[in-house]
């Protein structure tokens, strides 16, 4: 039940960390923040009373809120149309851009962070080596040699641990290698590695595209480390494009999707069978850094109700201005965020039923 709590508690303050990027850059770019709320539902706390008129001076109400489960920032003109100049829909168009891709990047950065805070008592990290042909799969002379540390396979760049495996196991049967070898940067193209099925002595079933490889420790350097931690962010944000294009491409079904029941169910099992309360801490935050990630590309979607959205209205209205000097009207834009919204309400729904059926083996 502890580790749930914390779940709960941690997915909050990643969702208030995205409204404050929107506040933050608010104040600076001079948009009128109405309120900034940490928390939702009830207030059990507010400061001052928000500026009701445009000659007022700017008041911005703090509210601490019952339920912890995120936040939000309300700027004045943000929904509707608004005649302070100080409003979001009067600012110019790039202070909106850059406020609404504001809280996507606190997720980023945050995610860094905490990856950062992981990594530091480490001495290094491990990487991958090619360990040599299996007998009998007749890939002795694929072009790789034992020692050879991966670089990118495939295409896709070694950036972390275990994504050398991840891309050999997704790609066909002609590959491509970048590998260091000896100090040099080498390229191997068109490497032929099939999966080949075969039967053991033993009658298992086995699929190996003959190869082996190797985990090699190494040591690094505190500014490697900083490297490393930003290396796993930008292979966050890869595992989030490959989610959903498997997504859309049916390789994985709506089932396997997992809304904030199922996260924070998943957070608290993961906690709960850690053996030590640091690995416990250290599983969790690692959960955190990637969740917060995922919402900082997921917000970034060019999808309607989404921050994405709201930025790809606003490049397609500078486009229609620069070629027609006209612009989409704010209600039929509306109309469209709403319908985004309902949408997207609706999966919610469809994903949490989904959670709380796995929660009871449904």
């Amino acid at each position: 039940m502890l580790y749930i709590i914390v779940s709960i508690l941690i997915f909050g303050i990643l969702v208030a960390t995205h409204e404050l990027g929107h506040f933050v850059t608010a104040k600076l770019l001079g948009v009128k923040v109405n309120e900034f709320s940490v928390g939702m539902g009830p207030a059990i706390w507010q400061s001052g009373k928000r500026a009701e008129e445009p000659w007022e001076e700017d008041k911005t109400v703090y509210s601490l809120r019952l339920l912890p489960i995120g936040g939000f920032c309300a700027m004045e003109g943000e929904d509707d149309d608004s005649a302070d100049p100080r409003s979001f829909g009067r600012a110019a168009w790039w202070k909106k851009i850059i406020i609404l891709c504001a809280g996507a990047f606190m997720n980023f950065i945050t995610g860094v962070i905490i990856i950062a805070i992981l990594y530091a008592p480490g001495t290094g990290f491990r990487s991958e080596y090619y360990g040599g042909p299996i007998e009998g799969y007749g890939v002795e002379d694929c072009g790789l040699l034992e020692g050879d540390r991966f670089l990118s396979v495939d295409g896709h760049r070694v950036l972390v641990y275990g994504n050398a495996r991840f891309y050999l196991d997704r790609a066909g049967e002609t590959l491509d290698f970048v590998v260091e070898r000896d100090g040099q940067r080498v390229e191997l193209k068109d490497v032929h590695l099939p999966y080949q099925e075969r039967t053991d002595e033993n009658g298992n079933f086995t699929r190996l595209r003959g190869m082996t490889m190797l985990s090699v420790g190494e040591s690094t350097t505190f500014f490697g480390k900083l490297l490393y931690a930003w290396n796993t962010a930008i292979d966050f944000v890869r595992v989030v494009w490959i989610s959903l294009g498997d997504l859309i491409t049916g390789a994985v079904g709506l089932r396997e999707l997992s809304g904030p029941v199922g996260i924070v169910n998943m957070m608290g099992e993961v906690g709960s069978h850690s053996p030590t309360l640091y690995d416990a801490a250290w599983n969790l935050g690692y959960l955190a850094a990637l969740i917060a990630v995922n919402l900082a590309v997921m917000n970034l979607l060019p999808l309607p109700a989404l921050d994405g959205g709201r930025v790809f209205f606003l490049a397609l209205n500078s486009l229609l201005y620069g070629l027609f000097r006209k612009r989409i009207d704010a209600k039929y834009e509306g109309y469209v965020h709403l319908v985004g919204l309902a949408a997207f309400m609706c999966l919610m729904v469809a994903v949490t039923l989904s959670d709380v059926g796995k929660l009871f083996g449904r």
